[in-house]
């Protein structure tokens, strides 16, 4: 096993320094190496091969790639997030609903949950709040915040189909679900706004954020890898989507920068859906 992780590591360092080197050739090999050595693919080859060209986009990042990404910046995650990387969207999704949609909301979901940002913005705003994310790490922050009446280490995606199909009377469906920086690691989002679709009351509001691409805006496609190893959609498939998980009218579609990249702003989109 050892043996194994010295190889994935050599490889995947060694394919990151002939990507920075432009040698996409080389590095593509590398990748792919990892995938060989590591097919659950901790170290998120198969985004990387799809960033360059180089392979195919798959329909979301592997699950245990965003799990022990996120695990390893548990500890300064909000530094970076907010500091660096300028991220706002809870603070922003917030400032909104307090301002035109402040509830008060019975029972709140925070898909995504990372350390409790969204539940510290939103809480006063809900009776009763459950966060879940994918990084064991990012919830165990999200507990010492006191933000969540109830946390779960779980994918999203999985949550949902687990939370519809339970008979347990404590499961009951949510009033504002909330979904910021999820959208990013996942492509396909079908069954994302299903399982939002099987979860949430008749008169629920949904929060999404997500990035996006000028080359998105033609309309050719729904969403794409971007050169950031996450995943862009379009405007366009933001709106289907909301619409497939029956939450037709939208209250904002705003253009916002979603974070900074090595200081460039990261365009995208903050989105307010509602059950008509």
């Amino acid at each position: 096993m050892t043996e194994t992780t010295d190889a994935l590591a050599d490889a995947y360092n060694a394919a990151l320094a002939h990507e920075k080197a432009g040698q996409t050739a080389e590095a593509a090999a590398l990748y792919r190496r990892c995938l060989a050595l590591d097919p659950a693919d901790r170290c998120g080859a198969a985004m990387r091969l799809a960033s360059m060209g180089m392979g195919d986009a798959p329909e979301k990042a592997a699950d245990a790639y965003v799990a022990t990404l996120f695990d390893q910046h548990a500890e300064d995650f909000d530094d970076i997030l907010t500091g660096a990387l300028g991220y706002a969207v809870p603070m922003q999704a917030a400032e909104w609903l307090k301002a035109t949609r402040p509830g008060p909301y019975g029972r709140l979901l925070d898909l995504g949950c990372g350390t409790g940002l969204s539940g510290m913005m939103l809480m006063e705003l809900c009776a009763h709040a459950t966060g879940v994310d994918i990084a064991e790490q990012m919830v165990e922050k999200a507990d010492e915040r006191a933000a969540y009446d109830a946390l779960y280490v779980n994918e999203a995606v999985h949550f949902l189909d687990e939370w519809a199909k339970s008979d347990d009377p404590d499961h009951q469906p949510f009033d504002l679900i909330v979904a910021t920086d999820v959208l990013p690691y996942i492509g396909a989002l079908e069954p994302l706004f299903d399982g939002i679709a099987a979860n949430a009351t008749a008169d629920a509001r949904l929060v999404v954020s997500a990035e996006t691409l000028p080359a998105l805006a033609d309309g050719d496609k729904d969403w794409t890898v971007t050169p950031h190893q996450r995943f862009a959609h379009s405007a366009d498939y933001l709106r289907t989507m909301c619409a497939r998980a029956g939450f037709p009218d939208i209250e904002l579609f705003e253009p916002i920068t979603v974070r900074l990249e090595q200081g460039a702003p990261i365009p995208g989109f903050l989105v307010v859906a509602a059950r008509p």
